[in-house]
């Protein structure tokens, strides 16, 4: 496995490092730890140019000195330039499995435009120091391929023993469904019932399917279907808080314009916005 860590020296990415180096990860992983020096810090009067690089390479030698203290066979790598698009090319470049980054700056980007899975990690509550593994995982699925693979990248990888799922599904009401909430007098009440017995099943047979893949590798795999009152995203991070998850993994569509923009929006909002490190696989 090819993991590249984006860093720079905020508290975000001592969360990236934190999390990384208390993970269990599988044989033969490479680590890139990449730090970006940006030009315009370059012109700024109270650092030379050379002064940004030096802190920079200074930087990714000591991180990935201390992963190959935590037995990771890690590498340090100091570039120039934009860092969301240095990023993005060093992945594409290197064949990245996955990027890890803070939650600032380039993310936003990173994780809308990256070719491999992203995680965006957040430190757990108010922790500032010291390593803390994930244990409780929430893995929102839709029943598509991208959710399978999403579900298939959690069990082909090692935790933690103990380390604890939860698969939720979101039921979808249709247009119709929606509108008999209000317009009762106005709906074939039904063809409401049809379209909503059809959404659980949908949502039913998603999570089995996931509970499936994930039963070989977890010993404790919970399910959690929810009627969708609100967006998905909100409902998945709601679901996130109650269950206490350290990490949300999501499938990504891997589309591009309008489609990316619709079906992307849930898995990249729920990145962007949970309180705890999310996975986007892609």
């Amino acid at each position: 496995m090819k993991l590249l860590a984006a860093i720079d020296h905020s508290d975000a990415s001592e969360a990236v490092i934190r999390e990384i180096a208390a993970r269990p990860w599988p044989a033969n992983t490479h680590l890139e730890v990449l730090n970006v020096a940006e030009p315009a810090h370059m012109w700024t009067l109270s650092q030379t140019a050379e002064e940004v690089k030096r802190l920079s390479v200074d930087l990714v030698s000591r991180v990935a000195e201390k992963f190959r203290g935590a037995g990771l066979d890690a590498t340090g790598l100091s570039l120039a330039g934009d860092p969301k698009r240095v990023i993005l090319d060093r992945a594409k470049e290197t064949n990245a499995d996955f990027i890890f980054i803070g939650a600032t700056g380039p993310a936003s980007a990173v994780v809308g435009h990256a070719p491999c899975s992203v995680e965006i990690v957040r430190a757990y509550g108010d922790e500032t120091s010291g390593a803390r593994d994930v244990r409780n995982i929430l893995l929102a699925t839709d029943g598509s391929e991208f959710s399978e693979r999403a579900a298939r990248s959690i069990a082909e990888r090692p935790w933690s023993a103990g380390t604890e799922i939860t698969v939720l599904s979101v039921v979808e009401l249709h247009v119709g469904t929606a509108q008999a909430l209000f317009e009762p007098p106005f709906v074939d009440n039904a063809q409401m019932e049809l379209q909503r017995e059809e959404s659980m099943r949908r949502a039913q047979n998603a999570v089995s399917r996931s509970v499936e893949i994930l039963s070989s590798t977890f010993s404790k795999v919970s399910e959690s279907i929810s009627v969708l009152l609100d967006g998905p995203k909100a409902v998945i991070l709601a679901e996130a808080e109650k269950t206490g998850a350290d990490l949300i993994v999501v499938g990504s569509h891997g589309h591009h314009g309008i489609e990316r923009f619709l079906l992307g929006s849930v898995s990249e909002g729920a990145a962007l916005h949970a309180h705890c490190s999310v996975e986007v696989i892609r």
